[in-house]
C-alpha cells in the first residue's frame, strides 16, 4: 500500500527540480564564473553543489549513507541534460513507499525533514542562480507553502550549524518566496555586482 504522506512530497519535490531545472538550463558558459548570492559559490561552484546535492540525497531516500567531503565537477560535457535527469533520479528515489518513514541514517533526523531539506536546497538555489544569471524563476507555490514552515523549523539548527545566516528583516507584504529567502539569511533584493 502506498504511503499518502510519501505521495504528497514527490510531486512537489519534482516542481521543484523542475523550476531549477529550467533556470540551469539557461546557464551559459559565460555565466559560470559569475558572483551568486552565496558568498562561497560562483556559479559553477553552484552548479557543482547543487548537482551533488541531487547525486547524494538519492542515496539519503533510500535510508542510505550521503558523502559530502569532496564535490566533484559535474560541469562538464553535456551537464544541463544530465541535471535533469539527476534531479528526475532524485524525485523517483523519494517517491518509494517508504522514503519518508522513519530517521535517516545519514542524517539523524526524520527522513520528511531530510526531504525538505532536498526541496528547499532545489528552490531556494534556484533562486540564487536565476539571480546571479539575470533570469526569470518563478517556483510553485505549493512547494513554497511546504517550505517556509519546514525551512522556519529548521532555522534555530541551520543557524548554528553555520547553514544559514541571520534572517534578513522583510516586510508584512513580503511573498511566501521572499520570506523563504530571508529565513536563510539572504537578502531577497540582491542583485549582482
Amino acid at each position: 500500500m502506498e504511503n499518502p504522506r510519501t505521495k504528497d512530497i514527490a510531486p512537489l519535490l519534482d516542481r521543484a527540480a523542475r523550476a531549477t531545472g529550467q533556470v540551469v538550463r539557461g546557464v551559459t558558459d559565460a555565466d559560470l564564473a559569475r558572483p551568486t548570492p552565496c558568498a562561497e559559490y560562483d556559479v559553477r561552484g553552484l552548479l557543482n553543489h547543487l548537482f551533488h546535492v541531487a547525486v547524494e540525497f538519492q542515496k539519503l531516500a533510500a535510508k542510505g549513507t550521503a558523502d559530502f567531503s569532496a564535490t566533484p565537477d559535474y560541469v562538464e560535457g553535456d551537464w544541463r541534460v544530465r541535471f535533469g535527469d539527476e534531479t528526475g533520479r532524485l524525485v523517483e528515489a523519494w517517491s518509494a513507499p517508504d522514503a519518508l518513514e522513519g530517521v535517516s541514517q545519514g542524517m539523524g533526523m526524520p527522513q520528511r525533514t531530510v526531504a525538505h531539506m532536498v526541496m528547499g536546497d532545489l528552490a531556494i538555489h534556484g533562486w540564487d542562480l536565476s539571480r546571479a544569471t539575470g533570469q526569470d524563476y518563478a517556483p510553485d507555490e505549493a512547494v513554497l507553502a511546504e517550505l517556509v514552515p519546514a525551512f522556519a523549523e529548521l532555522a534555530p539548527l541551520a543557524r548554528k550549524m553555520g547553514q544559514f545566516g541571520e534572517e534578513v528583516p522583510v516586510p508584512a507584504d513580503a511573498t511566501s518566496l521572499e520570506r523563504l529567502l530571508a529565513g536563510t539569511g539572504r537578502d531577497p533584493g540582491w542583485l549582482p555586482r
